[in-house]
């Protein structure tokens, strides 16, 4: 094969990442980070994929640092990178794979934000007088799904199970999420309920819309959100941290460890198990009953 141009393999590796349906947030990410890259290597009159070494790549790296990018972002570019000259490799562009020996900057991984029951009490009370806000609210903090999944939700994914005795949410696979069944406890079903009833006309099956019937984007979401939190008194928060509080709260009230990892969607247990830390003790409980925040 012949060499490539890294313009040319940069709109190849965008392509590959919407056919493996990879999130619109990730695509965009991946593709300015290594739109960086190409650009820092043309400006050193490289354009050939194997005159990239590890001198090189770190150079780049020590121009991120003067910039004064913070190392959290500079990790994050470092795993575009890698992924990047994994495609590279695999489209026979490149023999060796330099960015392997490219370290991450060592920073400390701030404890997830758990809001307090005063916080999310006072969230809720803000929230009722918007019915589709204070939903929203309700079903991210009582289920611990994402906002992305929230976003996606169907209609036809409130379910009940085969007993009808519970009603559940279908979380459709997504990227490399696979799907997943999470219970709505008795606060999320009414809330969610109360919603499709003042729920515009709309063509779309996704359950929240705008006053226009248009499906309701995450940008929406989190600007309403923190206008929320504005409005509560609670300060350093974000929509994330009322799925931190689901896992937080679940953990502290004996769900076991694996059940909360289950029903977050989380794909590896020690993603799950960091929450532990913050709760200050050991996880013992085995109790499968979810208790309502």
């Amino acid at each position: 094969m012949s060499d490539n141009t890294f313009n040319e393999l940069h709109e190849r590796f965008l392509t590959s990442l919407k056919e493996n349906s990879r999130s619109q947030s990730t695509i965009i990410a991946y593709g300015k980070d290594i739109e960086q890259l190409v650009k820092f290597l043309s400006s050193h009159g490289l354009t050939n994929p194997k005159e990239v070494t590890i001198e090189t790549l770190e150079q780049f790296k020590k121009g991120l640092e003067d910039q004064t990018y913070t190392p959290k972002s500079i990790s994050r570019k470092i795993n575009s990178i890698r992924t990047f000259f994994k495609f590279m490799m695999s489209q026979g562009s490149i023999t060796e794979n330099p960015s392997e020996k490219l370290s991450h900057p060592k920073f400390e991984t701030k404890p997830p934000r758990v809001l307090s029951e005063m916080e999310y009490r006072a969230l809720r009370d803000v929230s009722r007088a918007d019915i589709r806000l204070f939903s929203i609210v309700e079903i991210l903090l009582q289920t611990g799904i994402r906002i992305g999944e929230l976003t996606r939700l169907k209609l036809e994914d409130i379910r009940t199970t085969s007993d009808g005795k519970l009603k559940y949410l279908f979380i459709q696979e997504f990227g490399s999420h696979p799907s997943r069944k999470v219970p709505l406890n008795a606060s999320a079903l009414k809330a969610i309920n109360e919603y499709i009833k003042i729920r515009p006309e709309s063509e779309s099956t996704i359950i929240f819309v705008t006053k226009n019937g248009n499906p309701l984007l995450v940008r929406n979401i989190r600007t309403s959100i923190d206008r929320a939190f504005e409005k509560s008194g609670i300060k350093d928060s974000k929509v994330n941290d009322l799925r931190n509080t689901f896992i937080a709260h679940h953990l502290a009230h004996g769900v076991s460890l694996v059940t909360v990892s289950k029903l977050v969607g989380h794909k590896r247990l020690s993603t799950t198990e960091k929450y532990l830390n913050i709760l200050n003790k050991e996880e013992n409980g085995t109790h499968q009953k979810l208790e309502e925040l």
